[in-house]
């Protein structure tokens, strides 16, 4: 088997680019959301980051017409993975909903397909069984923004074929990332295990009333080189996301300590999520 065609659930922001950078490699992909606007918009981003990166000399013409004629968004999931080789799931970090969208693509796919789940903390062993293809389940976890950051996360959890693991690090090779492969499942993975430690120590400094979020944000970037402070990053990667999984956590683990940050609660109860809607712990108007 070789994976030839891809299909991407979901067009926000992790999804479009994930499904730009696999047709700028040469696959051909379907992308699907069950929100019209939100396809309707990732047809309009993809469109003009083609043209813009041919005005500015980073792309040919014709690169980026072959890229756009393998690039498909598509109003059904039925027809998004009909032919797929590798379907790549990137939808709200809640397991409930995934577990379902699972148990649909198993039906509707091809025997042979992969499914992967762009999940950055979900581990794919919580999904598998709601399919019968439990050893074809895998986690594969892009970066934001896909279309710029290299690394690649694939997660061997124990019911994953090795044959699985090498066809998805395969793809993520050829879709010119830089993928590492975890031989068993962590809770957040490698890099937001780091990057989490970071972030909860802001907050709670920030809930203590020890400095502003923006002072925060300094100190990291001058004084420990990050290229972006934990506050600044929570609102490109989406407070929404960050409460989300820290209530998914604590569901879990039933242990107050898991629970959002009081800021995160406010600032999603608020609808203050970040750059994608204009404002979060910074203003983006």
């Amino acid at each position: 088997m070789e994976i030839n065609k891809i299909a991407v659930i979901g067009a926000g922001n992790m999804g479009h680019q994930i499904a730009i950078c696999a047709a700028l490699t040469g696959f051909r992909v379907m992308c699907t959301d069950t929100n019209s606007a939100i396809l309707e918009k990732a047809v309009s981003f993809a469109d003009t980051y083609l043209s813009e990166r041919v005005t500015k000399g980073k792309l040919t013409q014709e690169a980026a017409d072959q890229a756009r004629g393998s690039l498909a968004f598509v109003p059904t999931i039925e027809e998004a993975v009909a032919e797929a080789d590798l379907v790549i799931e990137a939808i709200v970090e809640k397991l409930d909903i995934k577990r379902k969208l699972f148990a649909q693509l198993d039906k509707l796919c091809p025997a042979h397909t992969i499914l992967a789940t762009n999940s950055s903390y979900i581990v794919s062993s919580k999904i598998a069984d709601a399919t019968t293809r439990t050893d074809r389940v895998c986690n594969m976890h892009f970066f934001n923004p896909a279309l710029v950051m290299k690394l690649v996360e694939v997660v061997k959890g124990p019911h994953v074929s090795e044959k699985t693991v090498e066809l998805v690090m395969n793809a993520a090779q050829k879709m010119g990332k830089t993928p590492v492969l975890l031989h068993k499942e962590i809770y957040g993975f490698l890099v937001n295990r780091f990057l989490q430690a970071t972030r909860q120590e802001a907050l709670k400094l920030l809930d203590m009333g020890v400095a502003s979020h923006e002072d925060i944000d300094t100190a990291v970037m001058n004084g420990l080189g990050y290229p972006m402070g934990p506050f600044k990053l929570l609102d490109l990667t989406g407070v929404d996301l960050a409460y989300h999984v820290g209530m998914e956590k604590y569901r879990e683990s039933g242990d107050p300590a898991d629970r959002p940050s009081p800021t995160v609660v406010e600032k999603f109860t608020k609808g203050e999520w970040g750059k994608k809607v204009g404002k979060g712990f910074y203003d983006y108007e």
